[in-house]
């Protein structure tokens, strides 16, 4: 075999762990942010209604490209949200908004269960062996979801039951009827049935909903009291973004991103020809001062924000 360390020496393989430990932390860091998340989002569902819409032919795949785009649509016009953290009264109102989101998705575990055990209780009285899963999970979690939202299920009450519009077969686009006894009357207690409905709606629209709301009344209070200094944080993180980015308006800055990386191989090619390290290294690595200048300036940016 041959030996391994002849091919690769060790400070080539040690720099290009670095610069794959280095595009892994980018990487990571990009996708934290949510807005990177939703232009991945938005360019993704983009290219797909694409695919889609190149076979007009097919009515099938036409409309799933206009779906699609339709979602897409969604998502870049939230986008538009970014840019309104230049406001003074808008900013902290985008931070309040990411908290609070933040705060209603614990909430969901809470609530999903109350909802859960509603929803496979009312599930297992009234209706006996429900095998399309469509319909099981509108019964288990869609309807108790809208009963949070003040809907009352219809289908508990057994003198106001409507047999026109379920099915006893199960084969029909309907719901499946209740349980019948030897009358041809619902099986379920209605003693049971309306007292659940009852206990449900009250610990989700009065203490869960109240329970959210006071969580969302904390968030906003939290900012609000350092309503000027996030301001003035989220000014200069929007400030330094756009200064970092290229000014090259989309699809042109894809040249200039493929001009970068042709500029780079040259650059690695060079270094590797050159024994010389002051013919391939940037002001930046051969020189410390202008690293000092450059945080330097930085951080003069920053307490020039927090000045005004």
């Amino acid at each position: 075999l041959v030996d391994v360390s002849r091919c690769f020496p060790a400070a080539d393989v040690l720099s290009l762990s670095l610069s794959v430990l280095q595009w892994y932390m980018n990487g990571v860091n990009y996708f934290t942010d949510l807005w990177n998340v939703m232009d991945t989002l938005g360019l993704f569902y983009f290219i797909a209604g694409i695919v889609f819409r190149l076979h007009p032919s097919n009515k099938t795949s036409l409309y799933s490209g206009r779906v699609i785009f339709c979602l897409d649509y969604i998502i870049f016009t939230l986008r538009l949200i970014h840019i309104f953290t230049v406001s003074r009264n808008l900013g902290p109102k985008i931070i309040m908004l990411q908290r609070m989101l933040i705060d209603v998705f614990f909430f969901l575990f809470l609530f999903a269960v109350w909802m859960v055990a509603f929803g496979v209780a009312r599930q297992g009285i009234l209706r006996q062996n429900e095998h399309r899963w469509r319909w099981i999970f509108r019964s288990v979690i869609y309807e108790p979801y809208l009963a949070m939202f003040g809907q009352v299920p219809s289908d508990v009450d057994g003198t106001t039951y409507d047999f026109a519009h379920c099915t006893f077969t199960g084969n029909e686009s309907k719901p499946l009827c209740v349980e019948l006894d030897e009358h041809n009357l619902p099986r379920f207690p209605e003693w049971i049935t309306i007292p659940l409905v009852c206990i449900y709606m009250l610990s989700t629209n009065i203490l869960l909903v109240n329970l959210l709301v006071a969580m969302f009344g904390y968030t906003v209070g939290t900012v609000q009291e350092n309503n000027d200094q996030v301001w003035k944080f989220q000014r200069y993180f929007l400030v330094q973004e756009y200064c970092n980015r290229l000014n090259i308006p989309f699809p042109f800055v894809v040249f200039a991103y493929f001009y970068m990386v042709v500029k780079k191989c040259f650059r690695c090619c060079c270094r590797e020809k050159n024994a010389e390290p002051s013919a391939c290294f940037h002001m930046e690595d051969c020189c410390p001062l202008h690293q000092h200048l450059k945080h330097t300036c930085h951080v003069e940016l920053l307490l020039c924000l927090l000045a005004f």
